[in-house]
C-alpha cells in the first residue's frame, strides 16, 4: 500500500526530492522507502541494468567502532574480511564491511529479511565493557545504490579512485571523496549487474543526489525504486 513519506519516521533525508521525481513509497523496516517511479517495474529493472540510482536510506544499517571492532562482531557470528577495505556477504545476504581495524559497517540485505542489525543492537551492552560502541549509521548516513553497465564511467566524473570492475573487485571498499564529499563506496554486484553501495553524510544527501543525477545524465541514468533492484538476479532470496 502506498504511503506518504512524511507520515513515517525514520525517512530518507532526500524524501522531498524523491517525491518530486514521482516516487511511490511503501513501509520497509519501519521507514518510508521509494519502491517505484511509475507503473512498469520491468522497465525500471531494465534501467537498473544500464544506469540507475536507488535510495536505500530506509533500510537498516549500523556500525561498531573501537578496539574490539573485529573480535566482538566475530563473536556474534559475523563473517569479517581479514583485510581492511573489504566486505563479506553473510549467509542471510547482509553485508559486513571492514572499514578499519577499529571499525565495521553492517548493511541489511535488499529484501530486508536479515535481522542482523537488530540482533547486534540487542546483543550490545555497555556493561561489562565490550570494547566497542555502536555507530548509528541509519541516522548519520544516507545510503544509495548505483547500478548498471555505465556505473564505473559515471563515477569517473566524481571520484579519483578507479572503480572499473577489473581494478575494483566485488567486495572492495573505497573510503574516498566524491563530488568533494566524503563517502564510502562498496562494490556489491546484483548477479551480472554492476552495482555499488554509496554512503555519505545525511546532511549532504541532497547535494550528493543532485551531483549523481547530473553525472548520470550523459548515459540517461534515472532514479529507480527498491522493487527494481529486488527484481534483479542476485539481489537476495
Amino acid at each position: 500500500m502506498s504511503i506518504a513519506p512524511q507520515d513515517r519516521l525514520p525517512r530518507s533525508p532526500i524524501y522531498r526530492q524523491l517525491v518530486e521525481r514521482g516516487a511511490d513509497f511503501a513501509e520497509v523496516a519501519g521507514a518510508a522507502c521509494a519502491m517505484a517511479y511509475g507503473d512498469d517495474p520491468k522497465a525500471e529493472a531494465r534501467r537498473a541494468r544500464d544506469l540507475a540510482i536507488c535510495d536505500l536510506s530506509a533500510l537498516p544499517r549500523v556500525g561498531f567502532k573501537d578496539r574490539e571492532a573485529q573480535s566482538w562482531p566475530a563473536a556474534q557470528g559475523l563473517l569479517i574480511s581479514p583485510d581492511n577495505n573489504m566486505s563479506v556477504i553473510q549467509d542471510d545476504d547482509a553485508l559486513v564491511a571492514r572499514l578499519a581495524d577499529s571499525e565495521v559497517l553492517i548493511l541489511s540485505d535488499l529484501a530486508c529479511r536479515s535481522g542482523l542489525c537488530a540482533r547486534l543492537a540487542e546483543a550490545w551492552s555497555p556493561d561489562p565493557d565490550p570494547g566497542v560502541y555502536p555507530v548509528p549509521r541509519r541516522d548519520t548516513n544516507c545510503w544509495l545504490m548505483i547500478s548498471g553497465r555505465h556505473t564505473d564511467a559515471m563515477f569517473a566524473k566524481l571520484c579519483a579512485v578507479d572503480l572499473r570492475p577489473h581494478k575494483f573487485p566485488v567486495g572492495a571498499i573505497a573510503q574516498t571523496s566524491l563530488a568533494r564529499l566524503n563517502g564510502i563506496v562498496i562494490r556489491a554486484d546484483l548477479g551480472d549487474v554492476l552495482a555499488y553501495h554509496l554512503l555519505t553524510d545525511s546532511a549532504a544527501a541532497g547535494y550528493m543526489w543532485m551531483c549523481l543525477l547530473d553525472a548520470m545524465d550523459e548515459w540517461g541514468g534515472v532514479p529507480v525504486g527498491l522493487a527494481a533492484l529486488r527484481a534483479l538476479p542476485g539481489s537476495g532470496p
